[in-house]
């Protein structure tokens, strides 16, 4: 069997508050193939972007590790030395973060933090790293490169600034690229060129994605497969067609359930959008037993009592719950 790129198992993430450690994520697993893009989505604080800073070795208190293993190319990294993560990241493991206003030093101009990468990683002299800076920027469609390399953050758009990020993260043609809702600040309009923009830029590079978004579409349209992460857990994880076209989880069932259809629109007039009732539960007060069960229309005693285990479903995915069948 081929090993995966990346390997997450049974990655546990502890949240310390008020005197007491609490499971902001609990074993969770997944692994990526060289070259796929991978999905791992859900509702805003369900632990998808700490289970990112994880695998860059960028978690701070009061978050911490506490168990699990996190593997590239069959070599574990979750406790490698500060210096030897930062040799990492940028070179075989890059991040792009979901505002680049924050996340661009505003005091240095972008080619210049374009070039930190070639100097740091590729030890490029400065006038080397400048010059592959300007390519960099027009690899991904900035237009005047040379001139813009001397521009600061501020000075560009959201859209442009988001191309910045992407020219950062592919710059030293890493083997894995992780997506942190890269269009999220972005306008409708420029979401597309982005996306569309990562995925080609990505695919010639070969490079791996972990796309983590709670836009189902743009999941539907660049994964191949997707993990489906609820109040710090993987509930169903399967190939992207088969999840669109047949979830198991009741949750999954919602988000899709809630997406907008227009042809369904058009055939019935305006129809009033499913909706998932209640709200993702603070890590500090989970339920017991599934996670889900306070909002899950199929909820039953079992679910409020016993934590429901991963079964594996016949295409090789998986699903948490009680009734998936």
């Amino acid at each position: 069997m081929t090993t995966p790129l990346l390997e997450v198992r049974d990655l546990r993430i502890a949240l310390d508050a008020g005197g007491r450690s609490h499971d902001a994520v609990g074993n969770v697993s997944f692994s990526i193939g060289r070259g796929e893009t991978f999905g791992l989505v859900g509702e805003s604080g369900c632990g998808k972007s700490i289970t990112a800073l994880s695998i860059m070795g960028l978690l701070r208190s009061p978050l911490s590790l506490a168990g699990g293993a996190i593997a590239l190319d069959g070599r574990e990294i979750q406790d490698l030395p500060a210096a030897d993560m930062r040799r990492l990241r940028g070179k075989r493991i890059a991040m792009i973060f979901q505002e680049p206003m924050t996340a661009l030093n505003p005091l240095s101009p972008v080619g210049r933090q374009i070039a930190e990468m070639f100097v740091l990683h590729e030890r490029a002299s400065w006038k080397e790293a400048w010059e592959r800076a300007e390519d960099a920027l027009r690899q991904v469609r900035v237009p005047s490169p040379e001139r813009r390399v001397h521009d600061y953050p501020h000075q560009l758009s959201g859209g442009m600034r988001q191309r910045v990020m992407i020219a950062i993260a592919l710059a030293c043609g890493p083997d894995l690229l992780v997506a942190d809702e890269p269009t999220t600040a972005l306008d409708v309009t420029v979401q597309a060129e982005i996306v569309d923009l990562m995925a080609e830029l990505c695919a010639a590079k070969g490079t791996a994605v972990l796309m983590i978004s709670h836009d189902l579409g743009l999941v539907a349209n660049m994964c191949e497969r997707v993990a489906v992460m609820y109040a710090g857990r993987i509930v169903e994880s399967q190939a992207a067609d088969a999840i669109f076209a047949h979830p198991r989880h009741p949750y999954t069932q919602g988000l899709i359930g809630s997406l907008p259809l227009l042809s369904a629109r058009s055939r019935h007039g305006r129809q009033k959008l499913r909706e998932i009732s209640g709200v993702v539960p603070s890590i500090v007060a989970y339920p017991p037993g599934c996670r889900f069960n306070p909002r899950c229309p199929a909820m039953t005693d079992i679910c409020a009592r016993d934590v429901p285990m991963a079964e594996s479903l016949p295409d090789g995915g998986l699903v948490r719950c009680h009734h998936h069948g």
